[in-house]
């Protein structure tokens, strides 16, 4: 889709970067010629993960993304030691489909500590000088959740349209320093985490379901793709925005 120079020598930090979206992030920008540092907490298949990426000077940081200060100081201490990044992909969070009445304290802490509070983590070390390089980017995982309301899904929506919000407050404040912020809004995609949502579901139901997708289901170089696009020379004007990439989910 791009060309393997479109990122050549930008260092990279992507998130979530075991499986999933996460993974096909790092493999569509590693293909563009980013050298990709991929975190998670699994070091066994970071490494699997690393293994499998384009070109040379990859790295590995297992880190639990728990919004703690210790994920802004690893990721501070990554750069000192191994240089600044040019981008950062957020992309690691959990799902949760569950009514409210069932939605106790354990599920809002895990739902908003992988997203929301990882994200301002995250956000904090971008803000430090030596970090992310001036003009640089940071996109983060939001969903369609955020834009339309569905049953079960009240505690995940909030998660998403908090990162949302965060996005245009950020951007406001990493302009002075060319720093885009945007967050991507993401129909249902084709990966182990939507796999087993569905896996619950009749037939009919996920049929349902994929219908309100006018394109189909997506599949995770479609969100891959709009990453390369924002973190690269492409996206140099867009920031503040969260991007819908969801085969016409919302439209409906």
């Amino acid at each position: 889709m791009f060309s393997n120079g479109y990122l050549s020598g930008k260092r990279i930090l992507v998130t979530g970067a075991s499986s999933g979206i996460g993974r096909q992030v790092a493999l569509v920008l590693s293909a563009c010629g980013a050298k990709i540092c991929v975190t998670g907490r699994d070091l066994e298949r970071l490494h699997s993960v690393e293994k499998e990426l384009y070109g040379e000077g990859h790295s590995v940081l297992c880190l639990d993304l728990n919004g703690s200060d210790a994920v802004t100081d690893a990721i501070r201490n990554d750069a000192e030691v191994s240089g600044a990044f040019w981008g950062v992909f957020h992309g690691a969070g959990i799902s949760m489909v569950r009514p409210a009445k069932l939605c106790k304290e354990k599920q809002f802490h895990d739902v908003f500590s992988s997203s929301v509070q990882s994200a301002m983590a995250i956000a904090r070390a971008v803000s430090l000088r030596g970090v992310l390089e001036d003009g640089g980017a940071l996109v983060l995982m939001s969903s369609v959740a955020s834009l339309r309301g569905q049953a079960g899904m009240a505690l995940y929506s909030a998660a998403k349209s908090a990162i949302d919000g965060m996005t245009r407050s950020l951007a406001v404040e990493f302009a002075p320093r060319r720093i885009r912020v945007n967050s991507l809004c993401a129909g249902a995609v084709h990966t182990p985490m939507h796999e087993k949502l569905v896996s619950s579901l009749s037939a009919e139901s996920v049929k349902e379901y994929e219908d309100k997708h006018l394109l189909g289901f997506g599949v995770p170089d479609d969100v891959a793709n709009t990453v390369a696009f924002l973190i690269g020379e492409g996206g140099r004007w867009i920031t503040g925005t969260s991007i819908v990439v969801d085969g016409g989910y919302t439209v409906r």
